[in-house]
């Protein structure tokens, strides 16, 4: 017998007929005589209705009442899962954030979870229920129990959490792709699907471009250990259920044998980035620190950052131009930021362009080997694409490029590093 959390998301939620297909597969599992916990998205679209309900009712609305309204979503599928499962005769409770209870932190609408009192679902288990929860929401752990939600994305967050309370021994996170590849398929149709991916490189991924996880998700998965399965909900008419095809574990270097035999894992693109180059900036003590302080301020994450070499600007006074990225969406904010910040940072021009994107490298294999942003840079610099900007990790590079390129780089650099799959394996 095993104890498994089980994820779905909004397309696999997405009415009455996919919620009934999702069933079907916790039923597989709990006459398996495995212990089940559901953890469901509101259905696909839903969010976004009740959001625009809040900005409609106020452009000024309270965040507390926010979370009780964008909450309902998944309120209403774990409901209906609830029913579906009860209705081919498998035992099954629906629980709100509340009742689990998932307690997070007082930060509506980006709430973190402190902790998760599972007493409850272990009782239900003991009866042979299975639990079906609300991802995305929890409560507060002041004495107001005021109803939270973590963020758009939350769900994943929640599954972890979830797993790692109970101790399951793995966190199934049924989406719709049938696991992680080494590139996107849409433009490497030879891109290869992983058996395995370390917690650090799914990290890696997901933070530059890879959308099949939740970045935050991720992370908690690593720092709690558990072990997360990526599968799809999604298979042809005549094709075996989805959960009977492996998908893609995301487990510690532990579990990898010969980790470092692969040098490249996988290759993520983001065009979601925008570059912002203030001109003639003072090259003095604290000058860069007076850019990114209103930034951090501001809550905007910076991502690369070049600083030129000093140049003699008007006058006699020594400057330098500062290149820097920051996601697409808060490029508006950047500039306004900066631009009120122009008198004591001293720059002369600010100069923006969206036509970027990022095309990144990831392998734990990178620590022990030489030559891995070598082989990016030759490749890319042979077909003609220039670098505006470069940075790295342990186990990643990452540079700027034109976004027009982002197709040819990505295809280039999965050739490049042997990461084409076979016919065999194709």
């Amino acid at each position: 017998m095993a104890r498994i959390v089980m994820k779905f998301g909004g397309t696999s939620m997405a009415g009455i007929e996919r919620i009934r297909n999702v069933a079907a597969r916790v039923k597989r599992e709990h006459d398996a005589g495995n212990q089940v916990a559901v953890v469901v998205s509101a259905m696909a679209g839903e969010t976004d209705r009740l959001v625009n309900f809040c900005r409609e009712a106020s452009s000024l609305y309270d965040p507390r009442e926010y979370d009780v309204v964008v909450s309902a979503g998944e309120q209403i599928t774990s409901g209906l899962l609830a029913v579906a499962l009860q209705a081919i005769g498998v035992p099954a409770r629906s629980w709100l954030g509340s009742q689990v209870a998932i307690h997070t932190d007082a930060a509506h609408a980006k709430a973190r979870i402190q902790e998760i009192d599972s007493a409850g679902l272990e009782a239900g288990w003991a009866r042979g229920e299975v639990a079906v929860i609300p991802g995305f929401q929890g409560v507060t752990n002041d004495g107001s129990n005021r109803v939270t939600t973590l963020g758009r994305g939350g769900s994943d967050t929640s599954a972890v959490a979830v797993a790692a309370a109970v101790k399951a021994d793995r966190c199934d996170i049924y989406t719709d792709v049938d696991g992680v590849y080494t590139t996107d398929p849409r433009i490497v149709p030879r891109a290869r699907k992983l058996k395995k991916v370390t917690y650090e490189e799914m990290l890696e991924l997901a933070s530059v471009g890879a959308k099949v996880l939740q970045t935050r998700s991720v992370g908690l998965a690593m720092k709690e250990q558990v072990r997360v399965q990526v599968l799809s909900s999604f298979t042809g008419e005549n094709a075996p259920m989805a959960d009977t095809l492996p998908g893609t574990m995301i487990v510690g270097e532990e579990e990898i044998q010969d980790v470092e035999s692969q040098l490249i894992t996988g290759i993520a693109h983001d065009k979601n980035e925008a570059k912002i180059t203030l001109t003639a900036v003072p090259d003095k003590p604290g000058a860069v620190a007076s850019i990114f302080n209103p930034l951090a301020e501001a809550n905007i994450n910076v991502d690369m950052i070049i600083q030129n070499i000093a140049h003699q600007s008007a006058g006699s006074a020594s400057a330098t131009d500062v290149t820097f990225t920051v996601p697409a969406a808060d490029l508006a904010r950047s500039i306004e930021t900066l631009n009120q910040a122009k008198a004591v940072i001293g720059f002369a021009d600010l100069i923006q362009d969206t036509r970027v994107a990022k095309i990144s490298v990831v392998g734990v294999g990178m620590r022990s080997h030489a030559g891995v942003a070598a082989t990016m840079f030759k490749t890319l610099g042979e077909r003609g694409i220039n670098i505006q900007a470069i940075t790295t990790s342990e186990i990643k590079v990452s540079v700027l490029i034109n976004e027009d390129e982002t197709e040819l780089a990505v295809r280039i650099l999965h050739t490049a590093y042997g990461l084409d799959a076979t016919d065999e394996a194709a």
